[in-house]
């Protein structure tokens, strides 16, 4: 019987692992949904954006403005501790995105 406690002392850990794994996916599943509705309401903006670029022939890029977007996306990776090259590389592809789109509003 010398295993039975420590047996009892391994599922208790493995059912407190179990519940806080379980809170981290539903945080995590939370915040999927913000990140979400957030790009969705982003976009909404950038295709008002893009629409009146379009109706004024002005390019559907702005690379001054890419380039001071990128740099306080970095600046504000680093104050939320995540890699400011990660957070470079998603804002360049989203920039992306919305450029095709402006691209098409101006077809």
């Amino acid at each position: 019987m010398p295993d039975a406690p420590r047996s009892d002392a391994h599922a208790d850990a493995a059912a407190r692992a179990a519940a806080l794994l379980k809170e981290h996916r539903t945080s995590i599943d939370r915040l999927d949904a913000i990140l979400v509705y957030t790009l969705g309401e982003r976009f909404k903006h950038t295709q008002a954006v893009g629409k009146l670029k379009a109706e004024h022939d002005l390019p559907p890029s702005d690379p001054a403005r890419e380039a001071q977007q990128i740099a306080r996306l970095e600046d504000l990776a680093t104050q939320a501790d995540l890699d400011p090259e990660f957070a470079k590389a998603f804002l360049n592809f989203i920039i992306q995105e919305v450029i095709r789109h402006h691209r098409k509003h101006q077809e």
